[in-house]
């Protein structure tokens, strides 16, 4: 139980519930690893578990019938992936692979739900995050239809800073693993193509690139630099 309660620490969607409610997850929580490339849950399957990142990280994919994948995003360690924790019976829109050597620590849904009905001071944590999942994958949509591609690389980023972030982290920096090469696949792009957009951003001190990590200094400063963008 010990080694785990650090790693409930790092969940923003945990941060909501007092410090006994995190020993009681820790009792019934499991820590599960996994190799490159295996699947954790596929789209589509009925599962109702909280997940962690607790070592490596894990992409966020689909695929097609020809079996090519997209990647939604891939999450650091102390992300949380399984929105359909709180919606039990509903499919998983996405499914879920270990981008590296791996381990995930998984929370039974049920359990989770019990604890945050015996301290609803959880609930605004929770559904403040969730909002700004749902906020930020509406915002993807429209700027896919609506907007060029600076826009698109830009919002897709605070996406991942938002999935790494707490509410309290809302506007401050954020850092997280990510290539260039993984983001143009994301994107659908070609790694020139995204690296000559980034370069614009770059410039502007608004995001900085190095040995396989993004950071951005001021997630406010983009938030808003995206939303002036045509």
């Amino acid at each position: 139980m010990t080694e785990l309660l650090p790693i409930l620490d790092t969940c923003p969607l945990l941060a909501g519930l007092p410090d006994q409610a995190k020993r009681d997850l820790a009792r019934q929580a499991r820590i599960r690893r996994y190799s490159a490339g295996e699947v954790i849950y596929m789209a589509g399957s009925m599962q109702s578990q909280l997940s962690i990142v607790a070592d490596g990280r894990v992409r966020i994919c689909s695929s097609n019938s020809q079996g090519r994948e997209a990647i939604l995003a891939i999450l650091d360690i102390g992300a949380w992936i399984g929105d359909t924790v709180f919606s039990p019976g509903m499919p998983r829109v996405f499914g879920a692979t270990s981008h590296d050597d791996c381990q995930v620590v998984d929370i039974p849904g049920d359990v989770l739900r019990k604890l945050m009905a015996e301290h609803p001071e959880s609930y605004p944590v929770a559904l403040d995050l969730v909002s700004r999942r749902l906020w930020a994958a509406m915002s993807i949509i429209q700027d896919d239809v609506l907007r060029g591609t600076e826009a698109r690389l830009a919002r897709r980023l605070l996406f991942l800073a938002q999935m790494h972030n707490s509410p309290e982290d809302s506007g401050s920096a954020a850092s997280f693993r990510l290539t260039k090469e993984l983001l143009a696949n994301m994107m659908g792009m070609t790694r020139q193509g995204v690296h000559r957009v980034l370069k614009h951003i770059e410039a502007q001190g608004l995001i900085e690139f190095a040995y396989g990590r993004v950071t951005i200094p001021d997630t406010g400063r983009l938030q808003a630099y995206v939303e002036k963008l045509d």
